[in-house]
């Protein structure tokens, strides 16, 4: 009989500055939603991976508090879900190791990740940046975690958690972690570049123009969307029309993900129209949805302490989970239980 294990999704970002309307979109608006759905739900603020390249202490410390002060300020209500930094609960390091003993060495340097972090000198880089996808992995199945949201540039790491599991379970003999599914869906899961339909949105590109900030006020907002790169084409009814226009398809799916509509819905009632009246529109709704964001994230960054608080209880409750997990994964491996 197959074991059956509790649904739980889980899922972090690491705090490495700057959070984007791509992270809004394809992540913190998701993990509100899924709260109060049937499954247990457990966020992280990520500060283990952070530390994989050098950072500043005062700066990650800030940036700790500023991605869970995005997480609050989005919807995640610490009453429904658990949200903590990493570093809080020792059981993410723990089963990491032991995860070390299962994973293969080639698994880690097939990582795209890796080679596009650690370029032509990776024998200069972190030996965490090589093994952090090893870490993820503890991550998600220190909680048993039954389901990741992910985008597309994380299917990746998601699918060598599965391939330790099932070769934990297989080396082994037992079902004791489960595998793993993607959490995939929606419009907008990838938001790309508002000067480059074709990159997606980054808090590393060099144009601040590139992206909307979570920390920008409506003026920037909205002065962003306009000067947004475009063509001169008007907008088609259907999205199939889309195909070979990366801008015009971004500024769609922002605005079909802001909205609540499908992008199909929007292009219905913009077709025929041009981005003259387009823009003007989506800077509308985008303002609407995302100063209040800025505004309760600036709240929330004035009172730290009480941020501290929310991840510290956080901590515990998550550490509860994990740590018969972690000690049933010692004792399956043979280490003497601790009396």
């Amino acid at each position: 009989m197959a074991t059956s294990f509790t649904k739980r999704i889980f899922s972090g970002i690491q705090p490495s500055g700057g959070l984007t309307l791509g992270n809004y979109l394809g992540a913190l608006k998701r993990f509100a939603e899924y709260q109060g759905q049937g499954a247990e739900t457990i966020y992280c603020v990520v500060d283990l991976h952070a530390i994989t390249v050098w950072q500043d202490p005062e700066k990650l410390r800030h940036n700790t508090r500023e991605v869970a002060a995005a997480f609050l300020a989005s919807g995640v209500d610490p009453a429904q879900s658990i949200l903590f930094n990493q570093s809080q609960v020792s059981q993410h390091a723990e089963l990491a190791w032991l995860f070390n003993t299962v994973a293969r060495v080639g698994w880690m340097y097939r990582m795209t990740q890796f080679k596009d972090k650690a370029g032509k000198n990776s024998e200069n880089s972190s030996l965490g940046l090589l093994a952090y996808p090893s870490l993820m992995a503890a991550d998600i199945l220190a909680y048993h975690a039954t389901a990741v949201p992910v985008g597309e540039d994380q299917k990746q790491h998601l699918e060598l958690t599965r391939d330790i599991a099932a070769k934990f379970n297989h080396d082994y003999g037992v079902e004791f972690f489960p595998i793993t599914e993607p959490l995939i869906e929606g419009t907008a899961t990838r938001v790309m570049s508002l000067r480059d339909g074709s990159k997606k949105m980054s808090k590393s590109d060099p144009s601040d123009a590139a992206r909307i900030n979570l920390t920008d006020d409506a003026d920037a907002i909205a002065q962003k969307i306009r000067k947004a790169r475009t063509d001169a084409e008007p907008l088609p009814g259907t999205m199939e029309g889309l195909k070979d226009r990366p801008e015009a398809r971004n500024l769609v799916n922002i605005y079909a993900a802001l909205s609540g509509e499908t992008a199909d819905q929007v292009l219905a009632r913009f077709e025929g129209q041009g981005f003259g009246a387009f823009k003007p529109a989506l800077a509308e709704v985008a303002v609407e949805v995302m100063a209040p964001i800025t505004a309760r994230m600036t709240e929330f960054m004035a009172d730290p302490a009480e941020i501290d608080r929310i991840l510290g209880h956080g901590a515990d409750q998550a550490a509860a989970i994990a740590q018969p997990i972690v000690e049933r994964t010692k004792e399956i491996m043979g280490m003497i239980r601790s009396r």
